[in-house]
């Protein structure tokens, strides 16, 4: 049986126990210092430290260093424990990300080679390795925009093993935050799918529809309403299909699909500021188009989304 579709989401994978109760014990990074097993990951510039290739044709892993790698003064944020022994780290050794500064992150590895994105390769990362690369970015994201508080404008410092920030003046904590977003797949009569092409992006990239959910809004209404808003088309009938955490920098993705509204005219009406293009493609018109247009990335869970519509993974980078 071909995998489902929530199996596909490359960023969705996750083989490590959070271990949340430890966040709580102040001490935790000092026993973590002397525990031989323990392991850190080391993160810079929203990159992550990849172990030596040893196969050029090789799938990356992430670098777990020794935590006698990282510097004294790194953030620090506590991952949790591996679930099974992998890549010569012992099941239940405990994982912490460091995040470097533009001096610490060279002096660690000066290779820039070694470094990489999640959001280009994190589909070709192990269940584990993917797993810690997004938890350990986006918590990263977040501690680097509040560092003040939005309440009081006090500085905070990172607590509770990085879950955590304290005001320092009143003692309130902030924690850490997601933006929910919409990405969904319109289809019509035909079983055509909509694609559209964003004002930031390359001309010739086409991708879904997406948004961020508003206050006060259901899911299914922020479907109907980012749709109409981006393309002009009315739809009905939003089915949630999946969803992927996507830190670049603070967004859950959930993916749905929808059907274009028969009772409306839907006379495609790209918005003209997020979106600059739309067009309808069939399977063959998509397959024929490959080699004219983008497709988003293979990390992403708009491209899940096509190729879960399409029957099969597109021929396309």
């Amino acid at each position: 049986m071909p995998p489902s579709l929530t199996q596909r989401l490359p960023l969705s994978r996750y083989r490590i126990d959070r271990d949340h109760a430890a966040r709580d014990r102040p001490q935790l990074f000092d026993e973590l210092a002397v525990d031989p097993e323990a392991r850190i990951v080391a993160l810079w510039r929203g990159e992550v430290l990849l172990a030596a290739a040893r196969d050029a044709a090789a799938a990356p892993a992430l670098a777990l260093l020794p935590w006698s790698s990282a510097p004294v003064e790194a953030l620090r944020i506590y991952l949790g424990r591996t679930l099974e022994a992998e890549g010569g780290v012992a099941a239940g050794a405990a994982i912490t990300a460091i995040v470097l500064d533009d001096e610490s992150g060279p002096a660690l590895e000066p290779d820039v080679t070694r470094w990489a994105s999640p959001r280009t390769l994190g589909h070709r990362l192990g269940d584990r390795d993917a797993g810690l690369a997004i938890e350990a970015l986006g918590l990263a994201n977040w501690h680097a925009t509040h560092r003040f508080s939005p309440r009081t404008g006090n500085p905070t410092v990172a607590a509770k093993a990085g879950w955590v920030r304290v005001d320092v003046e009143t003692g309130a904590e902030l924690f850490p935050r997601t933006d929910a977003a919409i990405i969904v797949g319109i289809t019509d009569a035909d079983d055509r799918i909509v694609l559209g092409s964003n004002a930031l992006w390359e001309s010739n990239r086409f991708s879904l529809l997406a948004g961020f959910v508003e206050p006060g809004e259901s899911l299914e209404a922020a479907v109907v309403r980012e749709v109409f808003e981006e393309s002009g088309l009315r739809v009905v009938d939003p089915e949630y299909v999946g969803s992927q955490p996507w830190p670049f920098p603070a967004s859950l993705m959930l993916g749905f699909r929808a059907r274009l509204d028969p009772a409306h005219a839907n006379d495609l009406r790209p918005d003209g500021t997020e979106i600059l293009d739309l067009r309808w493609f069939s399977r063959d018109e998509l397959a024929a188009s490959l080699g004219e247009i983008l497709l988003p990335g293979r990390t992403s869970i708009a491209r899940a989304i096509i190729e879960d519509w399409f029957g099969a993974p597109l021929d396309a980078p």
